[in-house]
């Protein structure tokens, strides 16, 4: 077990897990759980050692991800957005702006999220336009996790004339050209300060770009994050079967770890298959909702009262279906839950 893994592990046992039921019903992370996070070296944990980052393999990124969304889901997932703009200063070309951010990204006193699902859909719904040495950004994106939380966005624009993605750095306020925050009521992760954002010609200057890539290209790149995102659903699988061994069912428990073993092998052996991906992410949540349910049923009415994790995992459950998702996860899904008997 690597050194990174096992912090994960007391931070989970220590931190997240005892404080998970609260940050539910409160709707607030304590700014604790981040500054642990930031103590242990979380905020670098994919970064290069050459930049001051852990620079764990992908393997233990994603086991990482996995504990620590077992422990709290909303916690890690609004930590998780912070790795894009850590990957995007490390890889950028924009010497000056990796200078500027990336160590202190690293270091986790700069966080950030993400704003780049705008140019996924057909067409774009956030486009950019060239303005002298920078850019105008217009248009909406529907989902945008940590705001109040994180300093810096990493935003995506579709630039129709070259086809190109532009993407960089924004501050995370209003104004400036985000001239509209919608708030979003969730289900589950309402801690996540999840908001609509609405830009109006956003202002990014050519210094905060981090990237401009094919379209096609960039939305390739984002593949990995389908088997990233499946990560939470996993966690969840992972607390569900503690839950149902607590309950007395050690048999259905190891049944679903089984089962969760097997997918994580076979989504593993398909990175190298982008078109398999999809399905591979679909099934990953369509197993937490199962286990996560069958955490309820084993419970019986207890697992009803808001203080109890088998309704909370369950409500996040469904959250994992959906967020970050792709038309193609949505068929697939839609292929595994609306059709009886469906299996991945």
């Amino acid at each position: 077990m690597t050194d990174m893994l096992q912090k994960a592990l007391r931070i989970a046992d220590e931190v997240l897990s005892p404080a998970a039921s609260e940050v539910d019903r409160t709707g607030k992370i304590p700014d604790g759980h981040f500054a642990r996070l930031a103590e242990d070296g979380f905020y670098g944990l994919i970064a290069p050692a050459e930049f001051g980052g852990a620079g764990v393999d992908f393997p233990v990124f994603l086991q990482v991800v996995e504990t620590l969304a077992s422990a709290c889901l909303t916690t890690a997932f609004t930590w998780l957005q912070h790795h894009g703009v850590v990957m995007g200063l490390a890889m950028t070309q924009n010497a000056a702006l990796r200078e500027k951010y990336l160590d202190r990204a690293v270091r986790g006193q700069v966080r950030g999220g993400g704003a780049f699902s705008g140019v996924i859909p057909v067409p774009p719904r956030v486009r950019a336009t060239r303005d002298g040495d920078g850019w105008r950004i217009s248009g909406d994106v529907a989902f945008v996790s940590g705001w109040g939380i994180v300093d810096v966005l990493h935003v995506s624009a579709f630039h129709e004339e070259s086809g190109d993605v532009v993407s960089g750095l924004i501050d995370a306020r209003p104004g400036d050209g985000i001239t509209e925050v919608h708030p979003l009521n969730l289900v589950a992760a309402q801690a996540s300060n999840t908001v609509r954002l609405v830009f109006e010609d956003l202002w990014l200057a050519d210094e905060r770009v981090t990237t401009r890539a094919n379209r096609e290209e960039y939305l390739g790149g984002l593949a990995i994050g389908l088997r990233v995102d499946s990560s939470l659903a996993l966690g969840l699988v992972h607390r569900a079967a503690a839950g149902l061994d607590a309950a007395g069912r050690a048999d259905l428990a190891g049944e679903f770890r089984a089962e969760a073993a097997d997918l994580r092998a076979r989504f593993d052996a398909a990175l190298g298959d982008p078109a398999a991906m999809p399905a591979m992410r679909a099934a990953c949540s369509a197993m937490a909702v199962r286990a996560c349910t069958t955490f309820v049923a084993a419970e019986g009415g207890r697992a009803l009262l808001l203080t109890h994790d088998a309704q909370r995992l369950a409500r996040e459950s469904l959250f994992t279906m959906v967020v970050a998702s792709r038309p193609e996860v949505r068929t697939a899904l839609l292929g595994l839950l609306g059709t009886p008997g469906g299996a991945a």
